[in-house]
């Protein structure tokens, strides 16, 4: 699951460029066939805008929300994009200048207005981004772009316009919701955001969002806070990008990747800082693995604790024997990774991009297994008795039980990333595929399928070609786990026409067709196939 290439020409620049909106689909010229059954949509989301008049953003994380679709019908395929008009694009377009702080780039304030108004607008409190280019998923019937903080943005997915822009605070108790929700089969949407617990102390709160209501209204107003998890430090909770979920409980992992809330609340406006500045990492505090019942929601309060990880993106998690099993993918230690995803790093040359690289956390795929039957007399015993897994669990004096990985997937700056699955059928089930996208030192440059059970693998790649995250489609008359296809847009910068819809094989990474089209896509995180 190695990169087989190199990258000296650095073609991959092509894809943090800016590019324009669409006025209408364009046709997309096909190879292959496609597969009768797609008769949806792609939906992708990434950042389009790269910098405004002579101002740049400076993060991956910071241009601004495109929204990307192609359609299938009868065998053709079309292409159609649009930005989404946040709130920061809007005013970013109209001002010509960053108008709202992003992720990692600050927006100083308007030059027109005086030092008094400038001096009171400090103290009305931050002006959170809305800018939803991270990914979109469905709520009811409608469907929602969205990014890491309280703001989600509803869309037309079929005209890509931009409806209106929701601030989850007004609904439930928290300051942001993650881009990775989890949606059970009829439409129950839970998610996870830190908040302020009891006695102005931080927690993290799981919210459920029931399915399409009845009569009609709106499912977002009948969302609830479902449980509670505690912070292990009092004004600094850990960054959180994703959970895990099986069919009767939750996992979330608490790393050592803080944000320094007095730092966010009074450093912000004054001195000129981006939300990467009030990030910082405990060193010393390892990572605490916290699990909580369903339904009703219960916090089991048990400690479990392992060595220092960075953790986005969590594959599958389920139950088996009075256990449960995760699969995260993974970076060893407690630097956040981030720090290597400002665009200036990403542009670079590929000598440097490689030097940048070999600084950074190791990324490494990993399955933990938590005893859900604890006794404190087990001391120093392994209470893991899987007979399919090496992970351990370790009963300490002091009451912790420590966590020990089993490695699925491990490879030199060689990342297994934006992990997806069956999700229709196997999501909190015992599974046996994960695909992904691999990252060559952060370089998106091949599609990945990792068997979590024999650790087999399987690759897609091709030179100066930079795919995105892979999503499966499973084929309706199917019966295997890995009977479909998967869906990825890759660059290819310096081909004829520079971007393509790939369509794979899910079971052995073939091409089964590519629809080409005649303009550059730059990069995309992540997204949804519509039936």
């Amino acid at each position: 699951m190695v990169s087989r290439f190199e990258h000296p020409a650095g073609s991959y620049k092509k894809i943090f460029e800016t590019c324009e909106d669409l006025a209408e689909a364009l046709p997309a010229t096909v190879t292959g066939r496609i597969p009768p059954f797609l008769k949806g949509s792609l939906l992708r989301l990434g950042p389009g805008l790269f910098e405004i008049g002579d101002e740049p953003f400076y993060h991956l994380f910071d241009g601004q929300a495109l929204m990307h679709k192609f359609d299938f019908k009868n065998g053709q395929v079309t292409y159609f994009r649009k930005f989404i008009r946040t709130d920061a694009y809007v005013r970013a377009i109209t001002e010509k200048r960053v108008v709202i702080t992003e992720f990692g780039t600050f927006a100083y304030p308007d030059p027109c207005k005086n030092i008094f108004s400038r001096f009171f607008s400090y103290f009305k409190g931050v002006e959170v981004t809305d800018n939803c280019l991270v990914n979109v998923y469905p709520i009811g019937e409608d469907y929602y772009a969205v990014t890491e903080t309280n703001y989600i943005t509803k869309v037309n997915v079929e005209t890509l316009e931009t409806l209106k822009k929701v601030d989850m605070c007004n609904y439930v108790n928290i300051n942001g919701v993650t881009a990775h929700p989890h949606i059970e089969k009829d439409g129950t949407v839970y998610n996870i955001g830190n908040c302020m617990g009891k006695g102005a102390s931080l927690a993290y709160n799981i919210v459920r969002t029931p399915p399409t209501q009845k009569d009609k209204s709106d499912p977002i107003e009948k969302s609830k806070v479902v449980v509670q998890f505690p912070s292990a430090e009092r004004f600094k909770p850990s960054y959180v990008h994703s959970f895990g979920m099986s069919e009767n409980y939750f996992v979330f992992v608490e790393t050592p990747v803080k944000i320094n809330l007095l730092k966010f609340l009074s450093a912000w406006s004054i001195r000129g800082s981006n939300y990467m500045d009030c990030f910082e990492s405990n060193e010393s505090q390892g990572t605490l693995f916290h699990i909580a019942k369903k339904d009703p929601g219960e916090y089991i309060d048990v400690k479990f604790k392992g060595a220092a990880i960075g953790m986005f993106h969590h594959i599958n998690t389920f139950e088996d024997q009075g256990f449960i099993v995760f699969d995260l993918c993974s970076w060893k230690g407690f630097e956040f990774v981030y720090n290597y995803l400002w665009l200036a790093n990403l542009r670079a040359n590929w000598d440097e991009v490689k030097k940048a690289a070999m600084m950074a956390p190791q990324p490494e795929v990993r399955r933990y297994v938590i005893p859900l039957d604890v006794h404190k007399e087990e001391q120093g015993k392994n209470l893991v008795s899987l007979p399919y897994t090496t992970a351990t669990a370790t009963m300490h004096s002091d009451g912790t039980v420590w966590l020990e990985p089993e490695v699925l997937f491990s490879g030199p700056r060689q990342a297994f990333e934006f992990p997806q699955i069956n999700y229709q059928k196997f999501s909190g089930k015992n599974y046996t595929y994960a695909y992904g996208l691999g990252l060559n030192h952060f370089i998106p440059d091949r599609i990945c399928k990792l068997n979590v059970k024999t650790k087999e693998t399987w690759v897609w790649q091709e030179p100066d070609s930079y795919p995105s995250e892979p999503l499966f489609v499973q084929t309706p008359e199917g019966v295997d786990e890995d009977d479909g296809v998967l869906l990825t847009i890759v660059a290819a910068p310096g081909s004829q026409r520079p971007a393509y819809l790939l369509i794979l094989n899910a079971k052995d990474l073939s091409e089964v067709a590519r629809a080409e089209v005649e303009c550059s896509i730059p990069v995309t995180f992540h997204g949804m196939y519509k039936h």
